[in-house]
């Protein structure tokens, strides 16, 4: 033991004994410490043996976990996968209702304007009016048709098609020029205008101005043209466009945030 071999213990005690009688002065003192020994090294090989038992347990414990994360982690990605062929689907169904509509978008566009055209062409080749002829009622009910040609269009502007929308507006005032629409069509023709030529738009919101003045636009129109004023840098002309809201339609939303501009602009 001394010199380090290790012997096992079932055959430790027999060489012991054995080496105790070929020595002629074994002891029971002898033999009941080398049984001690032969406890120890059982006792220890035993601790050994369930500490390793014990971390194989927790080897086997920590891979059934990973396991179970592996089995939980595939299911989430089936999944995933089943949930991005339903939305891609999904998304592939809605590209078709677009496209169905930017179809039909384009179908009603071109069908409007087909009817702009041949009522113009319809009313040129019409034979001149006869004196007294505009004191006779239109039996055809001019306002009605003002009225439709007007909400047309307007669908048109909010839909985005600004050139189409203002050849319905111009030729809806072409038509009926006294229509109550008519302050109403030559705003919306300076709004189309707003953002790529200002200077057309400011010419429709002036005739709104000064051949409409008791329109619910005018203030509308007056207001823009300030706003187009400060957007060329004419502070001057904005502030009299502000102004000249403010006390000729001081009960207006417009007036109210006439007032604000000028506050800002250091009337």
């Amino acid at each position: 033991m001394r010199s380090g071999v290790r012997v096992p213990p079932r055959l430790l005690v027999p060489a012991l004994l054995a080496g105790a009688g070929l020595a002629g002065c074994a002891t029971k003192g002898d033999v009941q410490m080398v049984q001690g020994e032969v406890a120890l090294l059982k006792a220890e090989m035993a601790r050994r043996d369930s500490a390793r038992a014990a971390e194989l347990g927790e080897v086997l414990q920590l891979q059934r976990r990973v396991m179970d994360s592996l089995t939980v982690s595939r299911r989430a990605v089936a999944q995933l996968k089943g949930d991005l062929s339903t939305d891609l689907y999904n998304i592939q169904q809605q590209l078709v209702q677009l496209q169905e509509l930017t179809g039909q978008s384009q179908q009603r566009l071109t069908e409007l304007r087909t009817r702009l055209e041949a009522r113009g062409a319809e009313i040129e080749s019409a034979p001149p009016a006869m004196p007294g002829d505009s004191a006779r009622p239109d039996p055809s009910g001019a306002s009605a048709s003002a009225d439709q040609m007007y909400e047309a269009t307007l669908a048109q502007l909010r839909r985005g098609s600004l050139s189409t929308a203002r050849l319905g507006f111009r030729e809806m005032i072409r038509l009926h020029p006294t229509s109550e629409r008519t302050p109403d069509a030559l705003y919306f023709i300076g709004q189309s205008y707003a953002s790529e030529n200002p200077d057309s738009a400011a010419a429709y919101y002036g005739q709104v101005v000064d051949k409409h003045p008791g329109s619910p636009r005018a203030a509308s129109a007056l207001y823009n043209l300030g706003l187009l004023a400060e957007r060329r840098k004419d502070t001057a002309g904005a502030r009299a466009a502000y102004q000249r809201v403010s006390e000729k339609y001081p009960q207006s939303d417009e007036a109210a945030l006439a007032r604000d501009r000028l506050k800002a602009l250091g009337r």
